[in-house]
């Protein structure tokens, strides 16, 4: 996305119209509308004004990717409205069509049964509550793949 792109999402992700931003930074709407549409850029004194109207770093601002940013919110924070719509498994497999095909493939009954008794261990172990204990066990198994990634056939480490 180029500089106007991101300035112009930006302001609408923030809720302000145009005439909005260039009264806050004073200068004329089709000043704003100049900087949107990349015929002229902002200064960096203005660039940096902008940052601070739109709450996000002038880094953010520069390169402000509104999926990416709702994304993000969303992680931050989650309401449980927002959790219950929103189906992972669907919107990950998309991108990992294994996510929906294994379904019915998998006997999921033998692996979720062992990965109870992991859960139940972390918790009676650590004092861990169930979301605590998934996620450290989430991590334990991102990071067994991710060490497997770095060895080759033989189990030896890539260089």
């Amino acid at each position: 996305m180029n500089l106007g792109g991101s300035l112009s999402n930006a302001r609408k992700k923030s809720g302000l119209s145009q005439e909005e931003v260039a009264e806050k930074l004073g200068v004329s709407r089709q000043t704003v509308s100049k900087w949107e549409t990349g015929e002229t850029v902002p200064d960096i004194r203005q660039s940096k004004r902008m940052s601070v109207l739109y709450s996000m770093s002038l880094d953010e601002l520069i390169e402000f990717d509104a999926d990416v940013r709702e994304i993000q919110d969303i992680i931050e924070k989650p309401s449980e409205e927002t959790e219950a719509k929103i189906d992972w498994t669907s919107a990950w497999g998309k991108k990992y069509p294994i996510l929906i095909r294994y379904q019915s493939e998998v006997d999921t009954a033998d692996f979720a049964a062992g990965l109870e008794s992991m859960l139940s261990e972390l918790g009676s172990r650590y004092h861990y509550g169930r979301l605590d204990a998934m996620l450290v066990l989430k991590d334990i198994l991102y990071r067994v793949w991710k060490d497997g990634k770095s060895t080759d056939k033989n189990g030896q480490k890539r260089v």
